[in-house]
């Protein structure tokens, strides 16, 4: 008979091959989820395959130590699972050890039972000895490529070493409370009585922050729009587009939809939801409904406007620009080992040509916020610097706020920093 919480084990190390093979974790996940029939079971299989990509390369230079030459991406990661459990998850070693030979026959990996079984209990007679090859450089320590340690190291020369950290550590559950259903404080105190503790956010006004995660069935609400989950820094970008009644608004790469969303809850205005992926933006749609507004969305790229634009200018465009996600690693380990150090430039090319494509399009007098969830300068504030040194009608307009820190054009914040994702944004103004 199988060990019990043999399903969540094959299904993580099913997820955590799947990236392996270039897929998103995200993906590699729901892939998974029909095969679990349970809560804790999805939970499970999702706590293992987080853990294993945030700690992948601590996790393998223990595992090289073990194994002679890696074996088949399946049980390798079956492998790394089974480390991860006795390294750092509160399950009984016997159980997470017999549990993870187990799970090698669902795998369709029967004869690696008796490699798993042997590499694990080696690990817990050896854990002392093991654990040295994980206290390497930094990169090895925190489990991050050798590239991204260096661009971090060179962008933020005095806090490196803090947001390799920052990205390691779980994110917390933030809300954006709909303004149009109720108010912060009036569902902080619905949040108390269904037992959900949340505190506000000093730098979102819109924001509470959950002391535990929790199921949004569980939020009160929810399903009629009275909240939805949304990182505090991302909630800063509506105050920033500064949107006055009756204003035509742009969200030029507006999929998954909160941040156009948002702009909707707090402001009458005429929006624009656009997006090239068509399956995002039907996600755009959804998110509209739930919350009750109304917007337009329209399936377009935002670099071709001759394709969708109707002529009539736009008194405020948020550029929400495609990036490598380095500051939301925290929430997306994956992106560790998806994303190469080619992707950087590739992106940085792609941010320039939305900007020069979308700032035709914007009224004189007119706002454009360009915002990237990066923590890297060549996403930000170098993009920014090349756009303007051509652009002779753009200017920036400082942004004067008590969160994260000024940079030489615009504002980033730090993974971590005030319970935040790390982001960039630069608010330019047409003179």
């Amino acid at each position: 008979m199988a060990a019990e919480g043999v399903e969540p084990r094959v299904a993580a190390a099913r997820a955590v091959a799947a990236v392996f093979r270039g897929r998103s974790l995200d993906a590699a996940l729901a892939a998974e989820r029909a095969a679990l029939h349970t809560a804790p079971d999805r939970a499970l299989a999702a706590a293992l395959a987080y853990g294993v990509l945030r700690d992948r390369r601590a996790l393998e230079a223990i595992a090289g130590r073990l194994w002679r030459k890696p074996p088949k991406p399946v049980v390798a990661a079956l492998i790394l699972a089974g480390l991860y459990q006795l390294r750092s998850m509160r399950v009984p070693a016997h159980a997470a050890v017999h549990a993870t030979v187990d799970a090698a026959g669902p795998l369709g990996q029967p004869r690696a039972r008796g490699l798993v079984n042997a590499l694990l209990r080696r690990y817990q007679r050896e854990a002392e000895t093991l654990e040295a090859a994980a206290d390497g450089p930094p990169a090895v320590r925190e489990s991050y490529p050798d590239w991204l340690v260096e661009r971090l190291r060179a962008d933020w020369p005095d806090r490196w070493r803090e947001l390799l950290a920052a990205g390691n550590r779980p994110a917390p559950m933030t809300l954006r409370v709909n303004r149009r259903q109720t108010t912060p404080d009036a569902y902080r105190e619905r949040l108390d009585a269904a037992g959900i503790r949340a505190a506000p956010h000093p730098a979102a006004p819109d924001a509470l922050v959950l002391e535990r995660p929790c199921p949004v069935e569980d939020l009160p609400g929810f399903g009629a729009g009275h909240v939805s989950v949304q990182d505090a820094a991302a909630q800063l970008a509506v105050p920033l587009l500064d949107i006055q009644s009756g204003m035509r608004v742009l969200d030029a790469c507006a999929a998954p939809g909160g941040k156009a969303a948002h702009c909707l809850e707090r402001i009458d205005c005429e929006l624009l939801a656009l997006d090239s992926d068509g399956q995002r933006l039907a996600a755009v749609r959804e998110t509209f409904d739930r919350l009750g507004l109304r917007g337009e969305t329209r399936e377009a790229d935002a670099t071709r406007p001759d394709d969708w634009w109707d002529g009539r200018p736009f008194d405020r465009i948020l550029l929400d620009a495609p990036c490598t996600g380095t500051g939301v690693i925290r929430r997306h380990p994956d992106i560790k080992w998806l994303r190469r150090e080619t992707d950087v430039a590739a992106l940085a090319t792609r941010q320039r040509a939305l900007l020069e494509a979308l700032w035709p399009l914007l009224a004189p007098g007119g706002v454009l916020v360009y915002a990237t969830c990066s923590v890297l300068r060549a996403e930000g504030a170098d993009t920014v610097a090349a756009f303007l040194a051509d652009t002779e009608d753009a200017a920036e307009e400082a942004i004067a706020a008590d969160w994260g820190e000024g940079d030489t054009l615009g504002r980033r914040i730090a993974t971590g920093e005030a319970d935040m994702d790390g982001f960039y944004y630069a608010r330019l103004v047409k003179t």
